[in-house]
């Protein structure tokens, strides 16, 4: 017995190190970048092991694990933040994965770590997602921090302007789907959520201008968005005065399934509570959106977007007093106008997204993807307002009795807007794309195919009376002043495809890299093919790592889709041909220390040459064509950005840009009238209009974003954010000789929000019942919109006389607004 109890311990053991040794597992995957490019070298081990396996060239890794116990894979890689995953699994479960690794920014040998793509692109700029959620922006967006970049004159619309283009004019892409906007929309009162839910972004790439033949056929910018892959249970919510939102993110199906869903809820209530238009406002907007992901193993994937959303607007206005200077051809003046009005606007804008696309590596070289959407709007309009006005000399005596009224009346008249508008928008889209990567060469191809369904009914008229005079006068006819009345059921194909080859060349210690391609578009409607050649360059120096020069050439052409088609008038030209442009871009850019801080310095100068423009006029953020291709038009400027941090930890923007945009519009003659000693018109010369500024056309733009904290603690910050743009055109609608005739302000307005942290990171001081418990942090925001209280213009109220004198009436925008908000993430 002595003998055999040592031996049975001694098979009890090695049977049991024997099992041991078979309980294991297999993780194997792909490690990749925020831009889905392979990571080599990447550093693979077992948290709390010293030795593990690298990633090879195509960033693949296999790696046996323990089986039936958690364990986490920790993946290092010099310039990104370390990523890290949890597991467990079966005895000789094999299991496959993506792993996506974000950059981190830091200080080596005194040259600032940045993504060396957003330094040789052209136009490209890459905001931090974090500094846009903590942005201190009525809008609350990623459009919010753009306008810091661009310039903005309306800080109640997600939309902007870039390089002097129009809304119309932008890109924008989420996860490569294109995403399109409302339509009917006349004011950013009426707008809603943008498309895009901060809390849901991974990654923002937003160009400029001379962007590569990849991306669509528009003249302007691109917005490209890439939403988060969840690497973890996660979510956050928040509430404030204008809006609330909620999101949760996670895995599940042993890490094969990652879902992100996001909800929000805006109303701009509070925004128009102090507007000059007193009344009942009721807005509000509302979404959910979400994204499957789903990797089959570590070859294919799958991809669902959703999005859903709804904004109503409802307006009852019942008084307005307007105080401000006047334009007429004859005179100017300090006057008021009071309104009293009836009737009511309601308006609805659905949208409703639905995209499914499929990625299949075929080797560690060749990339494939496939995607499938459809995407529809549905907007009514419903608008019957009449308002009773009277203007004049407005009394500033506060110590009168008629301080605030008009005493000396100029005019009086009655305006009334009526409008049923309903427009359907279906679009169905199938598309390609590839990627191959062979040596230097990295090329590019794709085929897109639109399906578009355009059904519009459009009922609107305003008219205008004054002194008992219907204007225009006519004694024997009762006239509108505008009337649109059209149908229109459209159904457009669209055809589109590019190839471009991406180079990058080392030689004798100089960097280069070169993207050629060329892109194609059908449009069946017109009957018209455009092709569109471009190429972009860079060039790091030999020896010098702080400076990349940049430049960009191509054509950019731009389809009608629905507004550039109708006429102010109403009516169609389905023969408008797409807008056309020859761009060139020349550009640097430096690291440099500054103030004992890494800064980045950008700075690109711009020239667009355009044909078959399509005049517009903007009317807050309404764009009405005129329908024909009858003009040409230029763009320059120069553009230039300060990145960095200002304060340790805090990253802070500058931008500031110079353009000049001017258009020639065909045939705009108009008859200049001779005088006589009674001034009255006696001879006649025609005149030719020849360049006028465009609507877009603003000299100087000035965007500041800055972070801040106590240097006592991190745990109290401020953000500032800051824009200024010079004056704009306005234009007298159907005036030749008074297009450029009235001027809006210059925009200037500064947003300041104040953050505490409530609940920090440490959970070990929490007690287990707490209901906080599984928080990582709670903050609380304070913001104070238009610091200070300046009453920017965004369009004018054009008011005639019974002598049919133009007076011109501003409306202004929000005046200053505190808003609260807390944000919890767990």
């Amino acid at each position: 017995m002595k003998i055999r109890v040592p031996i049975l311990f001694i098979s009890i053991f090695i049977s049991t190190f024997c099992f041991a040794q078979k309980k294991s597992a297999t993780v194997e995957g792909k490690v990749v970048d925020e831009n889905e490019n392979p990571l080599s070298h990447v550093s693979v081990t077992i948290l709390g092991q010293q030795k593990g396996i690298l990633t090879s060239d195509s960033g693949r890794f296999q790696i046996k694990v323990p089986a039936d116990k958690a364990f986490a894979l920790v993946f290092t890689y010099s310039g990104y933040k370390t990523a890290q995953q949890n597991f467990l699994l079966n005895e000789g479960e094999h299991e496959s994965v993506t792993v996506r690794m974000d950059p981190a920014t830091g200080v080596m040998q005194e040259v600032i770590i940045t993504e060396q793509r957003e330094r040789t692109e052209v136009g490209l700029v890459k905001p931090n997602p974090k500094s846009v959620i903590n942005l201190p922006s009525p809008i609350m967006g990623v459009e919010g921090m753009l306008k810091i970049i661009v310039g903005s004159n309306n800080e109640l619309t997600s939309q902007y302007n870039v390089r002097g283009g129009s809304y119309d004019e932008n890109l924008i892409y989420v996860n490569d789907f294109e995403i399109f906007r409302p339509y009917l929309v006349r004011s950013g009162q009426q707008e809603g959520l943008s498309f895009i839910n901060p809390e849901m972004v991974r990654n923002i790439n937003f160009y400029t201008g001379g962007f590569q033949s990849r991306y669509g056929d528009k003249m302007s910018s691109v917005l490209d968005i890439q939403y988060n892959t969840p690497k973890k249970f996660a979510g956050s919510a928040y509430v404030s005065i204008l809006e609330q939102g909620v999101h949760f993110e996670g895995l599940g199906n042993k890490n094969k399934l990652s879902y992100i869903v996001g909800m929000r809820n805006r109303s701009n209530k509070n925004l128009f509570s102090r507007q000059e238009t007193q009344g009942s406002y009721v807005p509000s907007s509302a979404d959910v959106q979400a994204l499957v992901n789903y990797q089959f193993n570590a070859k294919w994937s799958a991809e669902v977007l959703g999005n859903l959303s709804q904004t109503k607007f409802t307006l009852i206005p019942e008084f307005s007093q307007i105080t401000s200077g006047i334009f007429s051809p004859y005179f100017t003046a300090n006057l008021g106008l009071d309104i009293y009005f009836e009737g009511r606007e309601k308006d609805q804008y659905n949208t409703g997204m639905i995209g499914l696309s499929s990625s299949y590596e075929v080797n560690k070289n060749l990339k494939l993807k496939w995607l499938v959407s459809r995407f529809e709007n549905d907007e009514a309009e419903n608008i019957d307002i009449a308002g009773a006005y009277i203007f004049g000399d407005r009394d500033f005596d506060k110590t009168s009795s008629s301080y605030g009224s008009i005493i000396n009346p100029l005019g009086a008249g009655i305006t009334q807007t009526y409008a049923r508008n309903h427009l359907n928008i279906v679009d169905y889209n199938a598309s390609f794309k590839g990627t191959l990567n062979q040596n230097k060469h990295l090329i590019q191809w794709g085929l897109g195919y639109d399906k578009t369904f355009i059904n519009d009914r459009l009922n609107e008229w305003e008219y205008q009376d004054s002194a008992g005079y219907s204007l225009p006068y006519n004694p024997n006819l009762l006239l509108m002043n505008k009337v649109v009345k059209s149908t229109a059921d459209l159904d457009i194909n669209k055809f589109n495809g590019y190839v471009q080859d991406n180079i990058a060349i080392n030689k004798n210690g100089n960097a280069y890299t070169i993207q050629a391609g060329i892109r194609f578009n059908y449009n069946g409607l017109n009957s018209q093919f455009l092709v569109s050649p471009r190429i972009s360059a860079s060039w790091k120096p030999k020896g010098n790592n702080d400076i990349v020069y940049r430049m960009a050439l191509g054509s950019y052409d731009q389809p009608p889709f629905y507004r550039e088609l109708r006429r102010q008038d109403g009516t169609l030209n389905t023969q408008l041909k797409a807008q056309r442009s020859l761009q060139g871009v020349i550009g640097l850019d430096y690291n440099f220390f500054g103030l004992n801080r890494p800064l980045r310095l950008t700075t690109e100068a711009y020239y667009k040459h355009m044909t078959d423009v399509v005049p517009y006029d903007i009317e807050n953020v309404r764009i009405r064509y005129y329908g024909e291709n009858s003009a040409k038009a230029y763009a320059t400027g120069i553009d230039m950005r300060l990145f960095g941090e200002l304060v340790k930890d805090a990253e802070s923007w500058v931008s500031l840009g110079f353009m000049r945009t001017k258009e020639n519009i065909e045939n705009d003659y108009y008859n200049e009238y001779s005088l006589d000693s009674l001034n009255q018109p006696v001879d006649s010369t025609t005149v030719e209009g020849g360049w006028f500024r465009r609507p877009t056309d603003r000299l100087i733009t000035f965007g500041m974003f800055f972070q801040d904290y106590l240097s006592t603690n991190k745990n109290f910050k401020v953000y500032l954010s800051t824009l200024y743009g010079s004056n704009l055109p306005y234009n007298i609608p159907g005036s030749v000789k008074y297009r450029n005739a009235l001027t809006i302000p210059p925009y200037i307005r500064v947003d300041i929000g104040f953050s505490a942290l409530l609940l920090d990171t440490d959970r070990s001081n929490r007690r287990s019942h707490s209901p906080f418990r599984n928080f990582d942090n709670i903050w609380a925001s304070l913001e104070v919109f238009n610091l200070l209280d300046r009453e920017n213009t965004i369009s004018y109220m054009l008011i005639k006389d019974f002598q049919n004198n133009v007076f011109a009436m501003p409306n202004r925008l929000t005046p200053r607004l505190i808003n609260f908000k807390i944000v919890a993430r767990w």
